[in-house]
């Protein structure tokens, strides 16, 4: 006879499921797939092993409408999984974002072993559509079409213990002739002043010293609840959070940006000397044909109003070379704005067409070699530009963030990566004492390249932190558990300037 506790011993003990999430786009979509991760680790799922290339129980495309090609990179990526699937029973995979808000039955249609498609406006549905679709044995298509829940309210497994994204509005008021992304994100809603910064604090409670403040069109804050200045009055509220070291946010757009948001982030000590602010072209007509509100001695009176409160501010931005009807003259304005504005990096793209889009069918498209051509100038001078500003910094003691991950050569080079905090990138040797990611570093910059900083000497001072010891706490852990598979997309701060590659440029690109 067999006793009941030889009977328990005897039950097999399931392991848990796996996921992995693949993440396109913008840093909005970075946050969304990290609200989608903890949502999934909330429903017992653990994280596949970094590299696991698809070999996970579940897999999640977080897509983009606006990258160029975006469906086909979707499609293709689909097509490798599906052998895949069908030699592993039970095996799920969800597609959501901005591509399945834009495409929806389209994607079951073209890829049916996908088993649930779900929109921008409810994320938070992702555990229950995998279940409905696992006991219901077919596809689940849920598409809302306004937002149902903020996405700030899910639970969320972050990227990084030391730095932080925080969404303060969705959805954006604007009608750009090259950008999707209203249909699909929807007219913009902002979140109640008081429920951000409880979750600053909480996030700050937990090691965190460094955050973004995110927007599809983030200075806009304060229209959905009639305050115009309600973004500046949050940005000195982040100035009276103790434990909270840095403050950037992104992106803002030329329209919005009033001097009461200059004067705030001048006179708020943890807002950071850095401005992201999209130009998209120097010439009227493009920008009228694009319906940006702001023209060039707008834009330009923004940036020396910036510079003179701020004098070390590095200002970047985004371009769209070859909007359709843009002439030879149109561009050399661009140009023009580009030399007067001496911005620390660019992110230029290459127009091409999005469809949903009005410059889609616009007509006196650019012809792809003209604007390839362009493109190359545009790439040349800003190269330049950005190295020459670069070179100013040689010399400057800085306090670096430690960063993790972003020096790719750190280990043969013996560094470490850190960012200042305009946000410049600066590789510094490794001192002999331990550094974590969040500690803070004293350097003195002694090389500059176009898209980095080097500060080759003895590190001056070594700052211990709370976000090192959440590094270290967290690292320690996760140790006994698989590696994480990264999101992919950008870390917190600036990506890489100058991106070989074309896309729309909208501010949200």
């Amino acid at each position: 006879m067999t006793s009941s506790s030889d009977r328990s011993q005897a039950v097999d003990v399931q392991e848990p499921k796996t996921y992995e999430v693949r993440t396109y786009g913008c840093q909005m979509n970075v946050h969304d797939s990290e609200r989608l991760s903890g949502l999934l680790e909330g429903a017992g799922y653990v994280r596949a092993p970094e590299g696991s290339d698809g070999d996970a129980d579940v897999v999640v495309f977080n897509t983009c409408a606006v990258r160029e090609n975006a469906d086909n990179r979707l499609y293709g990526n689909l097509g490798r999984l599906a052998p895949m699937k069908t030699k592993r029973p039970g095996m799920q995979i969800a597609v959501g974002g901005c591509l399945a808000q834009k495409d929806r039955d389209t994607i079951v249609k073209k890829a049916p072993w996908v088993d649930v498609v779900f929109g921008t406006h409810n994320i938070g549905k992702l555990p229950v559509l995998l279940e409905r679709a696992r006991v219901q044995e077919e596809a689940q298509v849920e598409i809302a079409e306004s937002l149902e829940a903020f996405p700030s309210t899910l639970p969320t497994r972050r990227e990084s213990a030391y730095a932080a994204w925080v969404s303060i509005s969705v959805g954006c008021n604007n009608t750009c002739t090259f950008c999707i992304v209203p249909a699909l994100r929807g007219k913009e809603k902002d979140r109640r002043t008081g429920d951000i910064l409880a979750e600053i604090e909480a996030l700050v409670g937990e090691g965190v010293s460094e955050i973004t403040l995110l927007g599809q069109n983030v200075n806009a804050y304060g229209s959905d609840i009639g305050d115009r200045e309600a973004f500046s009055k949050l940005l000195r509220a982040c100035g009276q959070i103790e434990g909270l070291e840095r403050v950037r946010f992104t992106s803002p757009h030329p329209r919005d940006f009033t001097d009461d948001v200059i004067a705030a982030m001048a006179e708020t000590p943890n807002v950071m000397p850095q401005l992201h602010m999209p130009l998209q072209s120097g010439s009227a007509p493009v920008l009228k044909a694009m319906r940006r509100s702001y023209r060039q001695d707008r834009y330009l009176g923004i940036i020396e109003k910036v510079r003179a409160a701020i004098p070390h501010a590095a200002i970047t931005t985004d371009i769209i070379v070859g909007f359709p009807g843009e002439t030879e003259e149109d561009f050399e304005q661009t140009m023009h704005v580009a030399r007067e504005a001496r911005f620390s990096a660019a992110f230029t793209f290459q127009y091409s067409k999005r469809p949903g889009t009005p410059a889609a069918t616009m007509e006196n498209q650019v012809p792809k070699e003209v604007v390839q051509a362009r493109y190359a100038r545009l790439v040349a001078l800003q190269e330049q530009i950005s190295w020459d500003e670069n070179k100013k910094q040689v010399g400057r003691t800085l306090e670096l963030m430690v960063a993790e991950g972003e020096g790719r050569k750190d280990g043969a080079t013996h560094r470490l990566s850190g960012r200042a905090p305009d946000n410049r990138l600066v590789h510094f040797t490794k001192p002999d004492q331990e550094v974590r990611p969040g500690d803070v570093v004293t350097v003195e910059v002694t090389y500059a390249a176009p898209h980095h900083l080097l500060a080759e000497g003895a590190v001056l001072d070594v700052r211990r932190t709370r976000a090192g010891d959440a590094w270290e706490k967290r690292n320690a852990a996760e140790a006994p558990k698989p590696a994480g598979v990264m999101l992919g997309l950008p870390k917190i701060g600036a990506p890489e300037p100058l991106p070989v590659a074309t896309g729309s440029g909208c501010g949200c690109d």
